[in-house]
């Protein structure tokens, strides 16, 4: 009984002092300073949550977006935390993204909008590519990502069978 006990005392003293979800993002290149991108993130264990392909051509308020670059980013990112909160996350907890875009000029847009999405700096690992057409017309970008959710045990999320 006095070893159950103790053990007991030192699995809840692991659960308190176990720090939450901590991705580990890999600094940038010399070439690839100023980029809004991780060249990796590292993480263990945790759920692996695989956000499908997201497009926009009217914005949360059902305005027409078709052709507006930037608010199809914004709304796809909105749209894309609406799925992540569902899931117990949030946008901080994608670990990387695929952006298909119809035009490369688009590109330091889709930039902007990444550093005013992720402003600790903490940028996803990403691709780019650029593709001629999307699946309806006026649609610019898709966006897919994964992400990683309680990467960690800890007080709040303790690991279950561990």
């Amino acid at each position: 009984m006095k070893r159950l006990i103790i053990l007991l005392v030192i699995a809840f003293i692991d659960i308190l002092t176990t720090t939450a979800y901590a991705a580990e993002y890999m600094n940038q290149t010399e070439a690839g300073k100023g980029r809004t991108y991780s060249p990796a993130v590292v993480t263990e264990g945790g759920r692996i949550i695989w956000l499908s392909g997201e497009t926009a051509i009217t914005d949360l308020n059902g305005k027409d977006i078709k052709g507006d670059f930037e608010a199809q980013v914004r709304t796809i990112f909105a749209l894309m935390e609406k799925t992540l909160k569902h899931a117990g996350g949030s946008l901080k907890d994608i670990v990387t993204t695929t952006s298909f875009i119809t035009d490369p000029r688009n590109g330091p847009a889709l930039s902007k909008v990444r550093e005013d999405i992720f402003p600790d700096g903490n940028f996803p690992s990403s691709a780019m590519i650029t593709v001629s057409n999307l699946a309806v017309p006026g649609m610019l970008i898709e966006i897919q990502g994964v992400a990683v959710i309680n990467d960690k045990c800890s007080k709040k999320n303790p690991c279950i069978n561990q």
